[in-house]
């Protein structure tokens, strides 16, 4: 059993075929999948999918790129949606400084917000961190982020921060560029964190894992992941799958 923790089968890539997709995990014993909506639309399908699959969990957000776009009654409709018991976490949230949509400071504020609003719902956070990490790792400190924890998604950074945001009560998610032949740092931290402290996603539709690099990505490929973080511990994939599994299982608070 597999369990992809963020992925977004709300994106317009699924429009014309995501039921195909589904299947498709399912048949690659990918047994639940956690889908990922980041403003108004994607909340919206995300819901819908939540409410359609059993298998389905949800988790809701305000993602830092469209930071600007976000009022406070958007955050007020994440908090009324977040009371229902599918939704599991709430992001992706934090800072990107790749793009500059949103300016930094309101970027930083919003993500205070957000943090502020998953202790009050009792729900972990999904962070988002894109050339941002000492300003990511500050403000989950002063803000205390540890009471209620959550997920560094697609990790890409050093072992030694890893730690950091595990002593801050956070799970390292590893996903599609683990595969990739030059990905030297999350290679590293595959090898180096314990499995205890790791879990698997695909971000699909984005950061297909090799052999599939470039092309759509899709739920089923999380098993290409689990796959490799198996090579580089050198465990079986079933031990791997075991404990991601365990690891998202016991964060979402999912029976």
């Amino acid at each position: 059993m597999f369990i992809d923790t963020h992925v977004h089968l709300n994106a317009d890539q699924y429009e014309e075929d995501v039921e195909e997709v589904i299947q498709r995990a399912i048949d690659a014993n990918v047994e639940k999948m956690v889908v990922v909506g980041f403003d108004t639309k994607t909340i919206n399908k995300a819901m819908e999918l939540v409410e359609q699959y059993p298998f389905i969990y949800g988790v809701i957000g305000w993602h830092p790129v469209d930071a600007v776009d976000c009022t406070e009654s958007d955050l007020h409709w994440i908090k009324e949606l977040s009371a229902h018991p599918k939704v599991v976490g709430i992001g992706e949230t934090g800072l990107d400084y790749h793009w500059d949509k949103s300016p930094k400071e309101i970027q930083q504020e919003l993500f205070r917000k957000q943090i502020r609003l998953a202790k009050e719902v009792e729900l972990p956070i999904i962070i988002h961190n894109r050339d941002a990490t000492g300003d990511v790792v500050r403000i989950l400190e002063e803000e205390n982020a540890a009471k209620v924890g959550g997920i560094m998604h697609c990790y890409s950074g050093s072992v030694e921060t890893a730690k950091q945001c595990i002593e801050m009560n956070f799970l390292i998610s590893l996903g599609g560029p683990v595969t990739f032949k030059n990905a030297r740092m999350p290679k590293e931290v595959a090898t180096k964190i314990s499995l205890d402290k790791l879990l698997i996603e695909t971000d699909a539709p984005y950061l297909a894992p090799h052999p599939y690099r470039g092309k759509r990505n899709e739920p089923s490929y999380v098993t290409l992941v689990a796959e490799e973080i198996a090579r580089l511990k050198e465990v079986s994939v079933e031990e791997v799958a075991k404990q991601t599994s365990a690891n998202a299982l016991q964060l979402f608070k999912i029976q």
